[in-house]
């Protein structure tokens, strides 16, 4: 059961939920991250393409799912990973957002199966708690593309508040992108109604 290791030096922690267990992406998740990501129904609503075969979803597990602060969630009925959470620093953050250095940008996916049941809520919870708590971030921003409404949801749930849109091309075609913030004074405030 061997961790990627982060080649960046930053540890990723094992973080908990009452429902998932975050943790570094193994070499083993990868038969978990094929069946998922090749739903085309994940990938593209994010931006990247549903995954054509497992040794693709092992070439992902070594290049991008081992990236610092890049957690697996793993539901803790199945022992499974269902779905990704990360966030990305200054260097690694999307072309559209320049970081100050005490931010970060969100990104996320879960399995289709278990959309609709409140994890993604509980897991983004968790990870703005370590980013603002153990990381002393003051800001944390995530995006989505016009269309994803699981995304937007749970963003505002949080207290994101829009910032930019812009046009992206992506997978072929373009596409708008909405740019949330969230501080940490407005997370403070967000996570007395919101906590999962």
């Amino acid at each position: 059961m061997e961790t990627i290791s982060a080649p960046r030096g930053e540890e990723t922690p094992c973080l908990e939920t009452r429902r998932l267990i975050l943790r570094p992406w193994r070499e083993e998740d990868a038969p978990d991250l094929y069946e998922w990501a090749r739903d085309p129904r994940v990938g593209p609503a994010a931006g990247w393409p549903a995954h054509r075969s497992l040794e693709e979803s092992v070439e992902i597990l070594r290049t991008v799912l081992s990236a610092p602060l890049t957690w697996a969630l793993v539901d803790r009925e199945t022992g499974r990973a269902v779905g990704s959470i990360g966030l990305k620093g200054p260097a690694q953050a999307s072309s559209a957002l320049t970081l100050d250095p005490k931010e970060r940008e969100l990104g996320y996916w879960l399995c289709v199966p278990l959309w609709g049941r409140g994890l993604m809520q509980e897991a983004v919870g968790e990870v703005l708690r370590f980013a603002f708590r153990e990381r002393g971030l003051s800001a944390v921003w995530a995006g989505y593309y016009e269309g994803n409404h699981r995304s937007r949801r749970t963003q505002e749930a949080w207290g994101f508040r829009p910032m930019d849109e812009g046009v992206e091309r992506v997978l072929g075609e373009e596409r708008v992108v909405v740019l949330n913030r969230l501080t940490r004074e407005e997370w403070t405030a967000a996570r007395s109604r919101c906590v999962p």
